[in-house]
């Protein structure tokens, strides 16, 4: 029975060596949790056209939206570990899920394989650009001398802007009232028409407004001021210690072989260093300094899960 186990993990390693040697002999799928014309859309078909030509196989995006990045996360998760599933992950799917809800029908931190970094998504604080409201200072003050009447349109309590706001209230002490909607689209709509005071969204989502004259930008959320936006300064500037940004990474569903992954991490290093890529993608709103080790991605997401462990605790958001 003995030499029968054996030769049945023997047959198992061979196979998947041979596997991953000879990988990829079809077309590649890369699952996104967010729908067509997102922002991680948007950088997932710039990286799978390079990673296609990479790899001599098409890198086909597969938009799974829904359930607070759920339903993508648990379809890649399931899939099989053979290198032709990869998932192009967020902040929400690999950790603050975690967080925010008691049952998830997948397991952020077991169930994927990490590959590479791809970039930090800023978030930032905006205000109709003829708002007498001209910096975060005027919107810290306003709120304070007038409680529940700033308002400040996010997409819910759950999500990346819900929190920050929350944050911001908890860090700046005051009291403002946050305005949930279905969309970025919608809440940006509403900002423009004077129906809410200011927005917190991703800056890839609000930076054409901003270029066009109709969004002011008040503040980002990053530690640092954002290259090409270094007019609005950073929250830590005023609220030290302030740091609260997204970020997306390309991860696969565990068990995959390691050939495979440290093969799409250097494709996809090299994709994110080539200047045309790089270029798109900070177009669109990201910053990559590149993919990193598949080891220094999973010591990243160690990080965060304590760091999101700390903010909801502060923020007081309790997993439903």
């Amino acid at each position: 029975m003995k030499t029968i186990g054996l030769c049945v993990v023997l047959a198992t390693l061979i196979t998947s060596g041979v596997s991953a040697q000879t990988w990829p002999e079809k077309p590649v799928r890369l699952v996104l949790s967010q729908p067509p014309g997102s922002g991680p859309d948007n950088v997932g078909r710039i990286l799978s056209d390079s990673l296609s030509r990479q790899l001599g196989q098409s890198v086909i995006v597969e938009n799974k939206p829904g359930g607070q990045n759920a339903i993508g996360a648990q379809s890649a998760a399931r899939s099989p570990a053979d290198g032709y599933t990869l998932y192009l992950a967020t902040t929400a799917a690999l950790v603050t899920n975690a967080y925010l809800f008691k049952t998830l029908p997948y397991d952020p931190r077991k169930d994927f394989a990490p590959i590479g970094f791809i970039g930090k998504s800023p978030f930032a604080i905006l205000v109709e650009a003829s708002s007498p409201i001209t910096s975060i200072q005027d919107l810290i003050a306003k709120a304070k001398a007038k409680p529940g009447e700033v308002s400040i349109a996010n997409e819910g309590p759950k999500t990346f802007s819900g929190m920050i706001a929350r944050l911001l209230n908890s860090r700046a002490k005051i009291d403002t009232n946050l305005v949930p909607y279905v969309s970025v689209a919608a809440a940006v709509q509403d900002t423009l028409g004077g129906r809410v005071t200011a927005l917190v969204a991703d800056v890839a989502s609000t930076a054409q407004f901003v270029k066009q004259g109709r969004l002011r930008m008040l503040a980002v959320t990053s530690p640092k001021r954002i290259e090409g936006w270094e007019q609005a300064p950073a929250l830590a500037e005023i609220l030290p210690g302030f740091d609260m940004v997204g970020w997306m990474a390309l991860v696969a569903p565990a068990g995959t072989p390691d050939p495979v992954i440290q093969r799409v991490n250097r494709d996809l290093d090299k994709a994110l260093r080539d200047p045309e890529v790089a270029t798109k993608i900070h177009n669109i709103g990201p910053i990559s300094e590149g993919a990193g080790t598949p080891a220094q991605l999973a010591e990243f997401l160690a990080v965060e899960h304590q760091h999101w462990a700390e903010i909801t605790k502060e923020i007081g958001v309790l997993p439903e």
